[in-house]
């Protein structure tokens, strides 16, 4: 028998605040129409956070979500690992303020920073916690406010990019040990340093400012569509898998345009994609736990599902994990 995280719940948490790309059409600093933003995007509308609220917020929210959904609560939960890069404050970890918010007074919690990749690598990190025994069920949340670190006169990055979160609920349980089985199956994580100036933000703790996010969109694009593929196959690869096994990809949302590409270069069609960059615009590492809590409420994905997820964000980072339902 093989000890396996198995997902059991899922949640998340959009902000009220939903901006259409009419807004920034309004805004003739930044020179844009909604048809110029839908046709390289893919985007309509992306969610704010409100004054006050923070990704520690968000991402409490959406665990409460997937505790409920997995009919368990906080005094059930080993660990919290929290994916994001717009933590609240420089130090304790955004994932600590949810072990609070949560109630929660056992256990360990700590973030993990990989910009829009981060989700992979905190699931794959949680992976590894439960496949080693240290714990037996693992909050895993992806949660961003990147509105608050926009630069509002960039019409080729403040349009893109919007706030939520998203968690599922991993848990430990034996199954047979091969890839029928039920839960994360194999997992695949890259960076390269090389390509910071790419995608990155202008600020920081030791050059004693905030910043804003910069990025060389058609460099980062040509990196995505290779990456992604490459990382999603050698995943399934080490999952015994292939791609004509997969149900659904459920990709980091971040352009329609790499997601099709990265469809394409796999041999899937995008019948086989859940895509939400529609309604989310980019939401970092909060994309890919939205999405498969969207997908879930959806109908589309169900129970025995084959999925590989992926992503690449600032580093370059990337990677992809591949689970069954």
């Amino acid at each position: 028998m093989t000890r396996r995280a198995v997902v059991v719940g899922t949640g998340h948490y959009l902000p009220e605040r939903v901006v259409e790309n009419a807004e920034f059409e309004a805004m003739p600093e930044l020179d844009t129409t909604d048809e110029w933003i839908r046709t390289r995007s893919g985007i309509e509308r992306r969610h704010f956070a409100a004054e006050g609220e923070t990704t520690s917020d968000m991402a409490a929210k959406a665990a409460e979500g997937a505790l409920a959904d997995a009919g368990l609560t906080a005094d059930d939960v080993d660990a919290i690992v929290v994916a994001t890069s717009t933590a609240d404050l420089t130090f304790p970890s955004a994932a600590t303020m949810v072990q609070a918010k949560l109630g929660m007074t056992k256990g360990f919690a700590f973030d993990v920073q990989a910009v829009c990749a981060g989700f992979v690598y905190a699931l794959s990190n949680a992976n590894a916690l439960i496949a080693s025994g240290q714990a037996e069920r693992v909050l895993v949340i992806g949660a961003e406010t990147f509105s608050r670190i926009m630069d509002w006169t960039d019409r080729t990055t403040c349009v893109l990019f919007g706030d939520g979160a998203g968690a599922l609920l991993l848990e430990a349980q034996e199954m047979p040990g091969t890839n029928k089985d039920r839960g994360i199956l194999s997992t695949d994580l890259n960076s390269d340093g090389r390509y910071k100036d790419l995608l990155y933000v202008d600020g920081g703790v030791s050059t004693n400012s905030t910043g804003h996010l910069r990025m060389q969109g058609n460099q980062v694009f040509r990196h995505a569509v290779e990456k992604l593929a490459s990382t999603a196959n050698t995943a399934l690869d080490r999952a015994g898998l292939s791609a004509g096994d997969v149900d659904w990809i459920v990709p980091h949302q971040a352009n329609i345009r790499i997601i099709q590409g990265t469809a394409k270069k796999m041999g899937l069609s995008m019948d086989n994609v859940v895509v939400t960059v529609q309604d989310h615009g980019n939401t970092s590492a909060a994309s890919i736990p939205l999405a498969l809590s969207v997908g879930k409420a959806r109908g589309q994905i169900k129970e025995g599902d084959l999925i590989v997820t992926e992503a690449i964000g600032g580093g370059l980072a990337w990677g992809a994990v591949v689970v069954r339902w």
